[in-house]
């Protein structure tokens, strides 16, 4: 392993230092809250040397990922930081990004959308953009957003891949509180992300190619759409592997889902982001008292890792998926429905119950935990009716 250097920042830091030893050749990017911290840093480093970045002052987010889809497309290494309203803006962007298979590097610092207006954390900006086809990683920590982060470049970049991938933090929680995390030296990261070849790179004068071509009736557009399924398909693989690497030289394992007390568990929570350290502070009160109860974090989104959720969750009593944001109209959150689905061909499916918590960043009280987990002891136990989605802690 590489020698690492032990910090106490925030998570909106840590992923500006992992941007910084990433070294991309732009950064295009306009500041929003909660994220503004991320590309004032960014800033910094290039203005003091740090770092040898191009880096663009957009007029909106809008044109922050037009910069970067029109850079990457040239042949740089590209990243750029956004959240909530201006990942919306960004909404027409993203899909060409993807469609274009240009392997963009963002970070996401969870915002909830408007209205009524509101800066604070929930998921709805990320899964509103969960089928534009970017590779999607949440972290639970600031170590994670960092680690996360410069994971990303190597799996956009690979090439079975060559997708955008969206490093997620949640706002305020992991981007703006202070944690403990540790760092690589710049070396170690140059070194595992490598340099970027870029392909069909639209300054490569000696191999021309074009780009965003118009495909209408009887054109390539439903074959373009094939080809980006079958490499998300194949990030699947991809993900693990790169994730074996980082461990190997950080010591810090990554799995696409991870598990506690799910050895003998009969009944779990299934949640995504910071809300884990909760769910998991609360089960081992629970497991001191021995009821057998397990956490399920879900570190990969896109791809969804359903192979991993069906081993993790196979022959459980019963399970609550935490969703940050809801699906109006649908039978439950997003994560709910997903997870739902990936069970659907078991044999023998366990109950599963939706709890939407947390929307616009309302507290996440361990009390609202603890009632999850009576309400799946009394569906494992007692047989009791579930309702199949309750919005948790609400008024």
């Amino acid at each position: 392993m590489a020698e690492q250097k032990l910090v106490a920042t925030t998570g909106n830091a840590l992923v500006a230092e992992a941007f910084r030893q990433i070294r991309p050749d732009v950064v295009a990017a306009y500041p929003i809250t909660p994220q503004s911290s991320i590309v004032e840093d960014i800033a910094k480093h290039v203005a003091s040397g740090r770092v040898h970045t191009n880096y663009v002052t957009t007029e909106s987010e809008h044109s922050a990922m037009s910069a970067c889809i029109g850079a990457s497309a040239a042949g740089a290494r590209v990243a750029t930081a956004t959240c909530g309203p201006g990942l919306a803006m960004m909404w027409e962007m993203l899909y060409i990004a993807s469609g274009m298979r240009l392997p963009i590097v963002m970070a996401n610092t969870n915002r909830a959308l408007s209205a009524p207006i509101n800066i604070h954390c929930d998921h709805s900006d990320v899964m509103g953009a969960r089928d534009s086809s970017w590779i999607t990683l949440f972290a639970e920590t600031a170590q994670e957003a960092y680690d996360n982060t410069i994971m990303a470049v190597r799996i956009a970049e690979h090439p079975d891949v060559l997708l955008p991938v969206m490093s997620c933090l949640d706002g305020f929680i992991t981007t703006h509180a202070v944690d403990r995390a540790c760092m690589l030296d710049d070396e170690t990261v140059a070194e595992f992300v490598g340099e970027y070849v870029p392909v069909n790179a639209l300054l490569d004068t000696e191999n021309p190619s074009s780009h965003g071509n118009f495909s209408g009736l009887g054109g390539l557009y439903f074959e373009f759409k094939a080809q980006q399924r079958a490499a998300m398909a194949r990030a699947s693989s991809v993900v693990a592997e790169v994730g074996e690497r980082f461990a190997a030289i950080s010591g810090r394992s990554f799995g696409m889902v991870e598990g506690w007390g799910m050895e003998d568990a009969e009944t779990a929570i299934v949640v995504i982001g910071s809300s884990a350290g909760n769910v998991r502070h609360v089960a081992r009160q629970l497991r001191a008292k021995g009821q057998k109860v397990g956490v399920l974090k879900i570190r990969c989104f896109r791809p969804f890792p359903v192979e991993e959720i069906r081993s993790a969750l196979r022959g459980l009593k019963a399970i609550a998926v935490l969703d940050r944001s809801d699906s109006f109209g649908a039978e439950g959150g997003p994560l709910y429905l997903e997870i739902r689905s990936a069970l659907y061909d078991l044999q023998e499916r366990p109950p599963v119950v939706n709890y939407v918590y947390g929307l616009g960043g309302a507290d996440v009280k361990l009390d609202l935990i603890e009632r999850v987990y009576s309400d799946l002891s009394g569906i494992a136990v007692d047989a009791v009716e579930p309702a199949p989605l309750t919005y948790l802690g609400i008024r």
